[in-house]
This record gives structure tokens, sequence and C-alpha cells, in this order.
């Protein structure tokens, strides 16, 4: 859903970015650490391993992914977490949950990600058992201490604060809780505007967590174009328009969560936290999606009903021959070409879309530290 979009960039183009600001290559040992937290959009499989009907571990999930085999990645290859260490020069990040990971494979990072979670506690509780963000935190702690255990607590400490953090979390609270059935426990509570600054009030508590958990390079994505989804065009739309209701949120949303980064990192003295304005992002793609290579930014590749938006993707679904072509792959998720331009978006993109400065910068500037 976290959309993003401008022109393509090729594997070689982003090769030669890494060689021209100094990422590490694959095997160097100079590849820093990188840890993953949120929600489906960014979940390499934790979900594989919980009693949760919040899964994508039975195809057609993963079809294009190197092994063509489901691996709790919701797409149809690979996700976002999964480009972003590509471009970094790293190994992907396993699950936490994972049993491989272990013994130096923990050097890497992790990713903690959970499908379904959000800021909010009571967010996707219909998925049963899910690692909420606190968990995901607690687990962040026991990580450093597994890993103090292996290499000692000053480079454990070290590893963390150079790695680079990804965190996408928000979309769940809407979709998932706030718009999930007509007069929710949450639409009764708040009008949208305040539902907004409470959650925007609790994102800060988790940011802030992080920072003390030792986070120094923190990538924060907003939430995406959440009434253009297909899930949301399905149960919403009467002629393919965008749901107007989700899309005041996303934009009521994006710019507090813009503030609350000036703030913590005015606060803190440095530009510790980064934000992705996945909904600035995507306004192009979404109204003109041939001008980026797809046939539509409407329709799901994997689903049924209309716009391919009910229900989950399954062996009985509909099928799009052709990936590449769909922006969504299944109701709610990006497909792995649409992931691709997303990175793309995080490593070049100027202030409008990443605030206060992209991933190459980062990578660039951490470079001569």
């Amino acid at each position: 859903m976290e959309g993003t979009f401008f022109s393509w960039i090729s594997c070689s183009m982003i090769l030669s970015l890494a060689v021209l600001i100094g990422i590490a290559t694959p095997g160097v040992d100079a590849a820093r650490a990188f840890f993953v937290f949120g929600d489906s959009l960014v979940d390499s499989g934790n979900n594989n391993y919980l009693a949760t009907i919040a899964r994508a571990d039975a195809p057609p999930y993963g079809i294009d992914y190197p092994t063509h085999r489901p691996t709790g990645r919701f797409s149809n290859g690979l996700n976002i977490p999964d480009i972003i260490s590509e471009s970094i020069g790293s190994e992907p990040t396993l699950p936490y949950l994972d049993p491989e990971l272990n013994g130096e494979r923990l050097l890497i990072g992790a990713n903690f990600a959970s499908a379904g979670i959000g800021i909010l506690n009571d967010t996707g509780i219909q998925f049963f058992n899910i690692i909420r963000i606190s968990q995901q935190l607690q687990f962040f702690q026991q990580y450093q201490e597994r890993v103090a255990s292996l290499i000692g607590e000053d480079q454990a400490q070290r590893l963390v604060s150079d790695a680079l953090v990804l965190i996408t979390l928000g979309g769940n609270d809407f979709v998932n809780n706030y718009y999930l059935v007509p007069f929710s426990a949450r639409s009764r509570q708040f009008s949208l505007p305040d539902y907004v600054v409470y959650l925007i009030s609790e994102y800060r508590k988790i940011l802030a967590r992080l920072y003390e958990l030792g986070a120094r390079r923190v990538i924060v994505t907003g939430t995406g174009p959440l009434g253009c989804v297909p899930a949301e065009l399905a149960q919403r739309s009467r002629n393919g328009e965008c749901a107007e209701e989700l899309q005041r949120a996303a934009h009521l949303f994006n710019p507090q969560l813009i503030q609350i980064i000036n703030d913590l990192n005015r606060e803190i003295g440095s530009d510790v936290f980064v934000a992705a304005n996945a909904l600035e992002m995507s306004v192009n793609f979404i109204t003109d999606p041939q001008a980026y290579g797809f046939e539509t930014s409407k329709v799901a590749c994997c689903g049924q009903g209309p716009y391919n938006g009910l229900g989950l993707c399954t062996v009985a679904s509909n099928l799009c021959p052709n990936r590449d072509v769909y922006a969504f792959w299944d109701p709610f998720h990006p497909s792995e070409r649409a992931n691709r331009i997303i990175v793309q978006q995080i490593l070049t993109a100027d202030t409008r879309y990443m605030y206060p400065m992209n991933l190459s910068t980062i990578m660039a500037l951490d470079s001569r530290t």
C-alpha cells in the first residue's frame, strides 16, 4: 500500500550508484546491519511461525521469488526490505523467529515485522496471534543481548548504532481498525482528526523507544494511498475512484508524522529519523500508471471480485500472467516491481518525498564517519 513511484532504475544503475557513494557490496565486511519493524508491507516471514490467519506462506505468494516458493512475504517476489538490503550491499535479513537466525547470521540484522499489526495494540485483533510493535521492540532488546554474547557488549552497541532501521506502521490502524467495520470502537471514540493526533502521539513514543534502544538511522514510512488499493476500491468505489475518506486519513497522517520526526530530530540534535512520504510519492503513479510501465494501478494481480480486491490471494484466485505490469500484487500489497520503484525513491528522491534526506545521502554521509 505504501506506494511511491517515479522512473524505473535498472540494477546496473543501482550498482553504479552504490559504487559512487561507497556502499559496500555483498560479501564485504563493511556492509551495515539492517533492522526492520512494522506490518505486512515489510514482514519477511515472521508470521509463518505464529498461529495467525495473517500469513502468506501458500502459493501463489512467492511465485517470482528466486525459489518460486512462498516465503511469508506479502509479495509475488521480493519485498521492500529485501530490495533495500540488495541496494546497501547486505544479505537479506531473516525473520527474527526463523530458527536459522543465529551465530554470525545475527550480525546481518533481523526483521521483526509482523503482518496485521499497527501503532495501536488493538489494531489487527482479528488476526489473533501477531507480533505487536511493543513485542517487536522487546525482541530487538533480546536480539542485542544475543549479539552481545557473540561479539561483546561494546561491539554489539556499535553494530546497532551503525545499522540502518526501517519502520512501517499506520496503514492497518485505519484499514484494520478505524475503518474495519462501520461504527468501529475507535471511530465511536474519536473523530478522524482526533484519531490521527492520537496515532501520531503513540507513534512518537515508539520512535523514541527505538532511539533509546540504540537506533541512530531510522527510515520511517508514512501511509500510502490507503483509499486507492484494490481492496478499498472493491468495497468503497463505484467508478474506480479512490475512497475519499481513507485518502483523507492518509493526508492527515503523513504531514503530522513528518512534524514529529522534525521534533524528535531537533530534540536529539541529529537527523536520526528520516520520513519517507509514500503518499506524495505515489500521486502520479496512481493516476497515470502507464507512464511508469504499469497497465493498471487499480486491479490486483491476484484476487477475486471487483478489481480482484476481495478476499485473500489463494490458488483459487484470478492470477495475472505478468506481474510486472500490475502495481498491486494482491488486494493490499505492491508487486515486486512496484516495490523496486519504491526503494528507488527511498534511495534517490528529493526532500518532497524523503525528508530531510534520502538513503543515498545517508549512506554517503555515514561512509565518511
